[in-house]
């Protein structure tokens, strides 16, 4: 049977009236599957309380328990006319609670932080599926940890999550709504683990790929893919439609709207994804699909808390393995490179994880001269085939007002990447929305 999947962020089914606009949705009459985040606010704590334990503060993290504890009661009652319904969401809802307890008197640890942070996604599904039967429609709730896995290199096992999705589905009552928690997961040793903030979305695209779905829609609160960054520009639009390439790009480069690897799972398959407002469902949204729609600049995204680094090689001209040997210092250190470019002496690039940072220097120092800078923005510009574009030349125009520090403009066809200052980055954003996009029919 061919199913669509839905996934639904933390704002979706952040307030008992926002759970009942999903459910409007989704009661269709159509099977489907529902992958949800949990509550919002409620990762962020389960973060705060997990890193107070680390930090033995033990009476911090069970206040923090229990004021969240109290929340979710409250919830409850709004939610949950139903006598019954209600003392057994409640009931499981407290065993919750008191399992976060317990982990206050455990020794702090990687593994007993994602037990912590799993909860808030094993909540929201149990209290909506408890939601439906209570309005009458038949759901059947299927635990992400029976078949989403990841391997050794933290890449979703498809061959296990499909064959173990399909078992979980088949022992699941028949109904018309399968509800599924996004973002956690097993490992593979079988211990708890996650994808990642944002992860949700990568669940959708995973198991839309294991069971081929006709489509993967992820609902948020925004009306799609917009065209800039509407926190800091003034009226952006939502871009209508996107193929694979260009989402992949602005995801991974900075749009908040998705996952950067939410579209990786459904490529090969060919299986559209498509982004809805859950407070505007009427909206069409951004559809992606192996369809491209028209050239040169669509949208632009940006990316904070990146590091960029010169290197310069002691040797000056023509250092026959120069390049081989810095690139074995980051892959040594599992970081990976955002950006470069290079000249004959020098190569610059850039990383957003600077964990190990000063031991990468250490190791360059060996055998060039380093200059580093933090505080940058990757600024990229996505479109197809935009290096082709006969208006792409008009952004330069931005040179004579914004100090750029590296471009990267080739490695891509569908991108063109700027770095620049932090403090630059609205500027440069609002910059680049007034130069562009009177040129560009979207």
């Amino acid at each position: 049977m061919i199913m669509k999947v839905l996934k639904f962020g933390g704002t979706s089914v952040g307030s008992v009236e926002n759970m009942s606009n999903v459910k409007s949705i989704i009661n269709d009459g159509k099977k489907k599957v529902v992958v949800l985040s949990a509550m919002s606010g409620t990762t962020n704590q389960l973060v705060a309380i997990a890193q107070d334990i680390s930090d033995s503060k033990p009476n911090e993290a069970i206040e923090k328990i229990n004021k969240l504890h109290e929340t979710y009661f409250v919830t409850i009652d709004t939610l949950l006319s139903n006598e019954l319904l209600n003392k057994e969401v409640k009931t499981y809802v407290s065993g919750i609670f008191s399992f976060l307890v317990e982990c206050t008197y455990k020794e702090a640890s990687k593994l007993l932080d994602n037990q912590i942070v799993a909860q808030g996604e094993l909540l929201s599904t149990y209290m909506f599926n408890s939601y439906l039967k209570q309005e009458g429609i038949r759901s059947a709730l299927l635990p992400a940890l029976d078949f989403m896995r990841i391997d050794d290199n933290k890449e979703p096992d498809l061959d296990y999550i499909k064959e173990n999705f399909q078992v979980v589905l088949n022992a699941a009552e028949d109904s018309d709504i399968y509800i599924t928690q996004g973002f956690i997961c097993l490992d593979d040793l079988g211990d708890i683990s996650n994808l990642q903030r944002g992860g949700s979305d990568y669940t959708a695209t995973i198991i839309g790929a294991a069971i081929k779905a006709e489509e993967v829609q992820i609902w948020t609160d925004i009306d799609g893919m917009h065209n800039n960054d509407p926190r800091y520009v003034e009226n952006t639009k939502a871009i209508s439609n996107l193929s694979f390439e260009e989402a992949a790009e602005l995801a991974y480069f900075g749009a908040k709207i998705l996952h950067p690897q939410t579209v990786t799972p459904v490529r090969a398959d060919n299986i559209p994804v498509r982004l809805k407002n859950t407070m505007n469902p009427d909206a069409h949204g951004t559809l992606i699909s192996s369809q491209t729609s028209g050239n040169g600049i669509k949208a632009i995204a940006a990316k904070d808390n990146i590091t960029a680094i010169k290197i310069k090689s002691a040797r000056m001209l023509q250092a026959h393995g120069f390049l081989k040997k810095v690139f074995e210092i980051f892959e040594k250190y599992e970081t990976s490179i955002d950006m470069i470019t290079t000249s004959e002496v020098a190569v610059s690039l850039t990383i957003d994880d600077d964990k190990n940072l000063g031991k990468i220097l250490t190791e360059l120092d060996e055998i060039s001269l380093t200059e580093v800078d933090k505080n940058q923005s990757i600024v990229c510009l996505v479109g197809h085939s935009v290096v082709n574009h006969q208006n792409t030349y008009k952004l330069f125009q931005i040179l004579q007002d914004t100090k750029i520090r590296m471009i990267s403009y080739g490695g891509s066809k569908n991108n063109i990447s700027l770095l620049v200052d932090t403090k630059d980055k609205i500027n440069t954003l609002r910059k680049l929305n007034d130069y562009l996009f009177e040129l560009v029919t979207l």
